[in-house]
């Protein structure tokens, strides 16, 4: 939907919008990440914490909720889920 002309938001076209990869958006979060200590026990850990959190933080930032951070996640392209650490 196109802003109003009241609105105090300019459109921008998607294609001047400034991208933003990956590594350059969830790169910092897995650093602040890294270091504290994972509670979970290790039988069954296939991703460390700071993995875990960070793709699921992605997700909720991409709009996803509930159960969809999870479908978020699954359906990641294959260079995002690299750039993630999956």
């Amino acid at each position: 939907m196109p802003a109003l002309p009241s609105s105090l938001i300019s459109p921008v076209p998607h294609a001047l919008a400034p991208a933003l990869a990956v590594p350059e958006a969830a790169g910092g979060l897995l650093a602040v990440l890294a270091d504290p200590p994972d509670p979970r026990a290790q039988r069954g850990v296939r991703y460390g914490l700071a993995v875990v959190v960070t793709a699921a933080v992605c997700a909720v930032v991409a709009g996803s909720t509930g159960p969809a951070i999870a479908e978020w996640i699954a359906d990641v392209p294959a260079a995002t889920a690299v750039a993630l650490g999956m």
